[in-house]
């Protein structure tokens, strides 16, 4: 393995691997640390955000969602995502397991819960460069916003499939 780069956010490897059948191969991969998503339901709506991305340059509608810290196990991570982007806090965090985002390249997992109990949080403070606001979306609106293509982040329809069978 040599490392190419390594930042705060991600570290990009080259690796030299082996293949089943035994050839040896050579594959860059982006390590970028796993995450946390969660669908805040309450009664027949959900909350996301919409935010600014600069990597694609526009506003787009996802669940909040956010980086584990070192040592944070993902239900922590949940709920710590949840009050910074939504000013939420969850009586429950009720798991429903994990995607790989990029398995292509990248070894990240994003963690999904769905946050029920829902209350208004006081430690309300959005990291400083992010630009979110807070949508309330009625549930039958989340899945058609999904269909249409409205919602086209990859966690959030994950963790809306997983929630809204």
């Amino acid at each position: 393995m040599t490392e190419i780069y390594s930042g705060k956010r991600l570290k990009v490897e080259l690796n030299r691997f082996t293949l089943p059948d035994g050839r040896e191969k050579e594959r860059v991969v982006v390590r970028p640390g796993n995450a946390a998503v969660m669908l805040p339901i309450e009664d027949d709506h959900c909350y996301l955000i919409r935010q600014y991305r600069f990597a694609i340059g526009e506003y787009i509608y996802e669940a909040p969602a956010g980086t584990l810290d070192p040592g944070e196990e993902p239900v922590e991570t949940a709920h710590r995502e949840l009050i910074e982007e939504c000013g939420l806090a969850a009586a429950e965090m009720i798991p429903h397991g994990f995607i790989y985002t990029t398995p292509g390249f990248s070894d990240e997992q994003i963690y999904l819960f769905e946050a029920r109990g829902l209350t208004p949080s006081h430690e309300y403070e959005p990291d400083d460069d992010e630009m979110i606001e807070v949508v309330r979306v009625p549930l039958a609106e989340v899945k058609a916003m999904c269909r249409d293509g409205r919602i086209a982040d990859a966690k959030t329809i994950a963790i809306i499939c997983r929630c809204l069978r």
